[in-house]
């Protein structure tokens, strides 16, 4: 396609230069400044004669002007080239851009970014295994969906989440989590992240004070520190946080209670009892990411936390990301009623709506039980694979981990200090993108490494201990 024009050339017949001089200057500016690169095909002069609503011949002197100063190369039958090498060009001037707000700066900033020793590779934390997806029985779902008039959900009516969701979704967790709620507590959202940004933004001043647990999700951070908030590290153990360590002044507390992540233990019963007496004399908010749920295949059941509240100190987080995949950008928050008028409006505002058809398919897998059936599928296979990878690497006596009691990945303490870096380095040069324990903590460093094993393949537990060996030991 050729370039379009109208971007960078307006001739205007009362401006002091001819036409003709003026769509050569523009584009010649153009083509220096590099906005047209080399090898770009311009429009034919009829083609451009109409689109600038000039005359033919204007566009032609036009172009004759620009294959005179080697602009452009033009043969007969073809549309003018850019033609000026990347060499030759000039330097665009008074292009800054505006600077970032202080908002603005805090949103851009990703935590993320020194999280991996490698951009993209196998085994990353946190990903599901896409090939396990019920692709065929999904897209006959949706196609059935899509076909379908939904009145005002297929507008802005639904806009906080299609009710046969937020109906599924409350028949679950009542089943499956023991939490009892009504479908107007239920917020669709594009995924946790999403629904972390939300609450971060609605619930949070700058200054105020959150508590996360360390080492702790990066996502969790982000939201908060785009929200300007003041981020209090608490650490945890093979219980999870202890409640006794949250700071006073914290306005919301953080907590992967049923799988910490990223290192695998679950908060016990009683620090959970604890927990809402805590955030409850202080007037605090808990924020339970019930991360990995579903994933759970080792010990007693024990019901998410927001079941034992009063039902007015936390908000319950959970989506599709690991059970289905992170591309349906599908998630969901349980919000106390008292909240429920002013994060709907919140939710609107700032767009956080997610796809109805997607949300109507999902509802339907719920409601028809193969949803449940997947989870059982998957299950049992993330936990062959993560009770395979967590034998061969206690087999090194540098590293400490919990046994996967659930999740899609398993983080390992390294107890040589000053190490971690030369592990990944290893990992990534053998095609593994293991994220960085380190980059997880605030306060108190953790070394050591989080690695994915929802795609672990039957070679990779042996390979892993032997990189990891030779990175150590040499």
């Amino acid at each position: 396609m050729p370039v379009y024009l109208p971007a960078f050339c307006h001739p205007d017949p009362q401006a002091p230069n001819s036409l003709p001089v003026q769509v050569f200057g523009a584009l010649s500016a153009a083509i220096r400044s590099g906005r047209i690169t080399q090898g770009e095909t311009l429009p034919s002069t009829r083609q451009a004669a109409e689109i600038l609503g000039l005359s033919r011949s204007s566009v032609s002197t036009a172009y004759d002007l620009l294959r005179a100063e080697g602009l452009i190369a033009m043969r007969p039958g073809t549309r003018p080239v850019a033609c000026l090498p990347a060499a030759h060009r000039t330097e665009r001037k008074g292009d800054t851009a505006p600077a970032l707000s202080r908002r603005g700066e805090a949103l851009a900033r990703d935590p993320r970014a020194t999280n991996y020793a490698t951009p993209e590779g196998r085994l990353s934390p946190g990903l599901p295994d896409e090939t396990r997806f019920p692709a065929d029985l999904w897209g006959q779902i949706l196609r059935r969906h899509a076909r379908h008039a939904h009145g005002e959900e297929a507008c802005y009516g639904g806009y906080h989440g299609a009710r046969a969701l937020r109906e599924a979704l409350c028949t679950r967790l009542a089943s499956d989590r023991g939490l009892v709620v009504s479908a107007d507590q239920i917020l669709i959202t594009p995924g946790t992240q999403a629904s972390l940004s939300l609450i971060a933004q609605t619930m949070l001043d700058p200054g105020m004070t959150v508590a996360i647990e360390n080492p702790g999700y990066l996502g969790a951070r982000a939201a908060f520190e785009a929200a300007q908030a003041v981020i209090k590290p608490v650490s945890v153990d093979e219980g999870g946080l202890n409640p006794d360590h949250v700071p006073d002044d914290a306005r919301l507390i953080y907590i992967t209670p049923s799988n910490q992540y990223p290192l695998g233990g679950r908060m016990e019963l009683a620090r959970r009892l604890a927990l809402l007496e805590r955030a409850r004399q202080q007037k605090a908010l808990i924020l339970e990411d019930d991360y990995d749920s579903e994933f759970l295949w080792h010990g007693r059941e024990i019901a998410a936390l927001a079941a034992h509240g009063a039902g007015t100190d936390t908000v319950y987080l959970g989506s599709a990301s690991k059970t289905l995949l992170p591309g349906l950008r599908l998630g969901w928050m349980v919000v106390p009623e008292p909240y429920v008028a002013p994060l709907r409006a919140a939710h609107r505002t700032l767009g956080y709506a997610a796809n109805l058809h997607s949300q109507l398919a999902l509802a339907e897998l719920m409601n028809s039980g193969q949803y449940r059936m997947h989870l059982r599928r998957i299950a049992r296979l993330y936990r062959q694979r993560g009770l395979a990878l967590h034998e061969a690497l206690s087999s090194l006596d540098f590293i400490d981990a919990l046994a996967p009691r659930g999740g899609v990945q398993l983080g390992l303490r390294l107890t040589l200090p000053g190490r971690e870096q030369d592990c990944l380095n290893a990992l990534a040069a053998s095609g593994y993108r293991a994220g960085r324990l380190s980059a997880l903590c605030l306060g108190p460093v953790m070394e050591g490494l989080v690695i994915g094993f929802a795609t672990l393949r039957p070679d990779d537990p042996a390979r892993i201990v032997a990189i990891l060996r030779r990175a150590i030991k040499g």
